[in-house]
C-alpha cells in the first residue's frame, strides 16, 4: 500500500526484453542496496516487485497484463518515473490509500497556468469518471491529488509548484498519456451498492437517512 507521496524521481537505466515481458531496471536515490528482493515500489503508479539489486540500480519484471493496461510499457532507456516505497503501518497517510493497481490510462488534454499553479485536465473513460468527485482523491502516475472538478468527459486537478517540481506532472505535454487510480474507498462504496440493488432496503433506508 503506498500513499501517493512521491518520494524521489527515477531514471530508466534498460528494458530488456524478457518474454512474455520485460526486465525494467531503475536507478534513484531512494533505491539503493538497502532495497530489499521482493519490496514493493511504486513506479510512476504501478505496484511492482523488487527482483534484483545491486550497484548500478534496482530490476522489475513487468508482465504482458501490466504492458498492456498502464503507460510503463513506453518506459525507454533514460525516462523519467515517479518513486514511492510501500508505507509502513506507523507511517502518515499524507495522500491517500494507493493500491498501486492500475484503472486505466487518461491523457492530458489541457494544461492552464495559473501564476505558480497549473491546472491539468484529463480526459478519461466514462467508468474511470464514474469514479470520481470534486473534492475526491486520485491517482496521477502515482502522485495523490485532489479532483477539482469532473465533467462527461475529463476531470481536472491543480498541481502546486512542489508538485510540478518533485514530480513527473511537471513536463507533461497536451498529449501526454498517464496511469490512473481511482479512489479505493469509492470503488468498494460502489461495488458494495452495485451488489444490493437500487432498489434494496438498505440502500433505501440511507438514502432516507434511516
Amino acid at each position: 500500500m503506498f500513499t501517493g507521496l512521491v518520494e524521489s524521481l527515477g531514471r530508466v537505466l534498460a528494458v530488456i526484453p524478457e518474454a512474455p515481458g520485460v526486465r525494467l531496471v531503475v536507478a534513484a536515490a531512494t533505491l539503493d542496496r538497502q532495497t530489499l528482493i521482493g519490496e514493493s515500489i511504486c513506479i510512476s503508479g504501478c505496484c511492482l516487485s523488487v527482483v534484483h539489486v545491486d550497484d548500478s540500480g534496482v530490476a522489475f519484471q513487468l508482465g504482458a497484463e501490466t504492458l498492456s493496461r498502464t503507460m510503463l510499457g513506453a518506459l525507454v532507456v533514460g525516462s523519467v518515473v515517479n518513486i514511492e516505497r510501500s508505507m509502513r503501518p506507523s507511517d502518515r497517510l499524507g495522500g491517500h490509500l494507493v493500491t498501486g493497481h492500475i484503472d486505466g490510462v487518461g491523457r492530458l488534454v489541457q494544461r492552464v497556468q495559473e501564476g505558480d499553479w497549473v491546472n491539468c485536465h484529463f480526459f478519461a473513460a466514462p467508468a474511470l469518471l464514474n469514479q470520481m468527485a470534486a473534492k475526491g482523491s486520485v491517482a496521477i502516475d502515482g502522485v495523490s491529488l485532489t479532483v477539482v472538478g469532473v465533467t462527461a468527459t475529463t476531470f481536472c486537478v491543480a498541481l502546486i509548484p512542489h508538485t510540478l517540481q518533485s514530480t513527473t506532472l511537471g513536463t507533461l505535454d497536451t498529449g501526454s498519456d498517464v496511469n490512473l487510480e481511482t479512489d479505493l474507498i469509492f470503488k468498494y462504496v460502489a461495488r458494495w451498492l452495485e451488489t444490493l440493488g437500487a432498489g434494496s432496503p438498505a440502500i433505501v433506508n440511507c438514502l432516507s437517512g434511516h
